[in-house]
């Protein structure tokens, strides 16, 4: 229907060098942190007289013991601590997977081989019964390669995190006493490290994995990016063992640490006489930071295959048109760049000088980032696509203009800074929700819990209106592929959105390390004001993913119908209102599971807590070193352990329904999840995100209500520190879980539709 501007060739050279200028760009920031030296400097560290990036003569006045040897030490070896801590457990954690990876694998080529009785025969095409394509045992062989990919990919992703994260902490701390400025530049350093790293590389290894499944495929591109469904896949499958795992192993430290630390023997938090302290540090690392990274990664491996699905079966696949087939990869492109554009805005381009202009640097990346990302895409869809063209529509192929694509993208762009900013309001203390929570405490624990319950709840209300919204319009404009590109609007900004979501944890190791050190109070502040920041903006990073999983899912959810051969969806039928109905039970069963399995861990570490406390002698006097290593042992094998049931519940339940019930019972229950799924995810990160800011917003005495309220170990900051208890497995397990368990679920049905179009509905066909 039309040709476009940008060539081909271009489009084929366009990709990987932003991928490689995206990796590129990490390791320039990752050799920027290193000059920040581990070991004892000489006289004059520390005193350079540059004035850019914070580093002005009016943080200079600030400096404090930079020439105190001991201190640098000790923070050396607490960072190696954790970083020791982190590993042991990611590679516990990667040899359970790893078993499931290969049982799943052989599990995806024994069921999609059969689809065929494992013929080597070309077979009639799915979308045209006239044409010839790729038999159904290489759609089972290439499937599984591309799942592994994914799942490889995704714990590469989480490590590396994890290891940059581990990287930086104690160089952040160690900044600290030259001010807030130069702390701030190196964490939210580090934090791009890991979300350029992630997203060039998700987006390489993709490309690469499309061009070498061409050499087979031919001319049969519906069959090639079917097989491509793997990646998703195998990313988010990979995702929720490392959100779940590396949830309950933080929250049950955490847990531990406050309720027995703060609450019981009033003693500052991260204090190096409480046992739980590096165990509640090392879960920081391996929760929020590999446990985000492997799931913002599944996102954008899902909504990038779902897109690429549906585009398979449109004009863009049926006539071979390589570079608008290729459209999601080049706004993912795009997105690099744009992104590094922005983070040079918090690093070079504008200064950090006061502990208040934080969090408005971290906002201003996120306003900036879709603003230029806007302009980006604009362009993309000008020289990409061309001016007409048809997309695939339940059956029928829809006509659509490049200027509704464009709007279809920046439709989900602009729903994910709203849902960014709803957030902020509801979890930040600098506004009246975290405000009326923290008030709240003045008359206990209960009416706490009260004012957050009802706070999560009524933060659902804009990001939900603000989907809705979004999927009307790219609906309304191109079908399925709109909302597929849709969501990888939401997703074209990862690497800024993740360097600010890992700037959170690196924040907060590094007031764990400056107290652990024995480091002055100005110092701590400091990081309590860089932690507080991070702790809004980690909640932001949640709203994204758990927006970006709506939509995704509901891509995955129409390709699904398509590939299954469902005509309609019909909720008063029988088979699939029994779907509907479970699907909506689903979030809650998975919640239940991992909320009692952070509170079977932190009871153990409780007790473990209180024992080292009333049998060590001279512990809570200072003079003697509690054992670390049994808690991070209580947490390490409670996660291991814990992480499998629900894990299990959600890789099982496509399954089992797909091969007993059908594909239209599976389509009620992929539906029923994603509808009651989103809602409960979002309220379950926004209480707890208010819960934890709330107890901060009482530590900090920042203004006059906040120090009626204090000071620490003060009746209404004990009931805040339970509150803030109370919101740890609901904003770092369960919630941040569910989004994987919603779009898991769709993209596992994809993945098995030929199987289940052929041979489910088992009782069905007996009954």
């Amino acid at each position: 229907m039309g040709v476009t501007i940008l060539a081909d060739l271009w489009t084929e050279t366009l990709i990987p060098v932003c991928a490689i200028i995206g990796i590129a760009f990490s390791l320039i920031q990752w050799v920027l942190v290193s000059k920040v030296k581990l070991v004892p400097a000489g006289k004059d560290s520390g005193h350079n007289k540059d004035t850019k990036n914070g580093y002005g003569d009016y943080l200079i006045e600030e400096e404090e013991a930079l020439n105190d040897h001991s201190v640098v030490l000790k923070c050396a070896e607490i960072q190696n601590a954790i970083s020791e801590g982190a590993t042991s457990f990611l590679f516990t954690e990667y040899q359970y997977v790893g078993v499931f990876m290969i049982a799943f694998a052989v599990l995806i080529f024994i069921f999609l081989g059969s689809v065929e009785g494992f013929s080597t025969n070309p077979q009639p095409c799915t979308y045209d019964e006239f044409k010839m394509c790729k038999p159904a045992l290489a759609t089972a062989v290439f499937s599984t390669i591309s799942f592994l990919l994914g799942a490889i990919t995704s714990v590469v992703s989480g490590f590396l995190g994890m290891k940059i994260a581990t990287f930086a902490n104690a160089r952040t701390t160690l900044e600290a006493r030259k001010g807030v400025g130069k702390a701030f530049i190196t964490a939210f350093r580090s934090g791009a490290v890991m979300g350029f790293l992630l997203a060039a590389n998700g987006l390489l290894v993709l490309f690469i994995t499309i061009n070498l499944f061409k050499l087979y495929y031919g001319d049969d591109w519906a069959g090639l990016f079917e097989a491509i469904t793997g990646y998703g896949l195998g990313g988010s499958s990979m995702a929720l063992f490392g959100r779940v795992g590396g949830g309950i192993y933080t929250k049950a430290a955490d847990v531990g640490a406050d309720l027995v630390g703060k609450v019981e023997r009033n003693i500052p938090e991260d204090d190096p006489r409480n046992p739980a302290v590096i165990a509640d540090n090392v879960g920081d690392n391996v929760g929020d930071i590999a446990g985000m990274g492997s799931d913002l990664f599944g996102s954008y491996a899902e909504s990038s295959c779902a897109a690429l699905v549906v585009a398979s079966i449109s004009s863009f696949g049926i006539n071979h048109e390589l570079t608008p087939m290729l459209y999601p990869l080049i706004i993912s492109s795009v997105g690099i760049l744009v992104c590094l554009l922005t983070t040079l805005f918090a690093t070079d381009f504008c200064e950090v000088k006061a502990v208040k202009e934080i969090e408005p640097a971290l906002k201003r990346q996120l306003i900036i980032s879709t603003v230029f990302m806007t302009v980006g895409i604009a362009l993309v869809s000008w020289v990409a696509l061309p001016s007409t063209f048809t997309i695939y529509n339940f059956g029928t192929q829809k006509v659509v203009k490049n200027w509704q694509l464009f709007l279809c993208v920046s439709v989900g762009l602009w729903a994910g800074l709203i849902i960014g900013f709803v957030t902020e309001y509801y979890t930040s203390n600098a506004y009246s929700p975290v405000q009326d929570v923290a008030d709240s405490c003045r008359t206990g624990a209960a009416t706490n819990v009260i004012f957050g319950l009802a706070l999560g709840y009524k933060s659902v209300i804009i990001p939900i209106f603000a989907i809705a919204v979004s999927i009307f319009v790219s609906f309304s404009f191109a079908a399925m592929y709109g909302i597929a590109v849709a969501a990888l609007g939401m997703l074209s900004t990862i690497a800024t959105g993740l360097a600010i979501d890992a700037y959170g944890p690196i924040s907060d190791n590094a007031g764990g390390i400056a107290e652990m050190a024995g480091m002055s109070h100005r110092i701590r502040e400091r990081t309590d004001a860089l932690d507080a920041a991070g702790n809004t903006t980690a909640a932001i990073g949640k709203g994204f993913a758990i927006g970006s999983a709506a939509l995704v899912s509901l891509a995955l959810f129409g390709a699904f119908v398509s590939r299954a051969s469902i005509s309609t969806v019909d909720v008063l039928t029988p088979k699939v209102f029994i779907g509907l109905i479970v699907g909506a039970m689903l979030p809650y069963w998975f919640s239940a599971m991992t909320m009692k399995s952070v509170g079977k861990a932190a009871l153990k570490m409780v007790e473990e807590v209180r024992r080292q406390f009333n049998t060590i002698p001279g512990l809570m006097e200072g003079t003697a070193k509690p054992d670390y290593a049994t808690c991070v042992k209580i947490s390490t094998d409670a996660s291991i352990k814990e992480m499998i049931p629900p894990g299990a519940l959600v890789m099982l339940t496509p399954l089992i329904v797909g091969i007993f019930f059908g594909v239209e019972t599976l389509s009620g229950v992929l539906a029923g999840s994603l509808v009651s799924g989103v809602q409960i995810a979002i309220s379950a990160s926004n209480t707890g995100g208010a819960w934890d800011n709330a107890k901060k917003y009482i530590e900090a005495g920042s203004c006059e209500h906040a120090r009626s309220l204090g000071p620490k170990g003060s009746e209404p900051h004990k009931a805040a520190v339970i509150g803030d208890t109370v919101g740890d497995p609901l904003k770092d397990t369960s919630g941040p879980s569910l989004n994987i368990l919603i779009k898991l679920m769709a993209v596992e049905s994809l993945v098995f539709a030929p199987f289940f179009a052929t041979h489910g509905g088992l009782l069905f066909k007996i009954f």
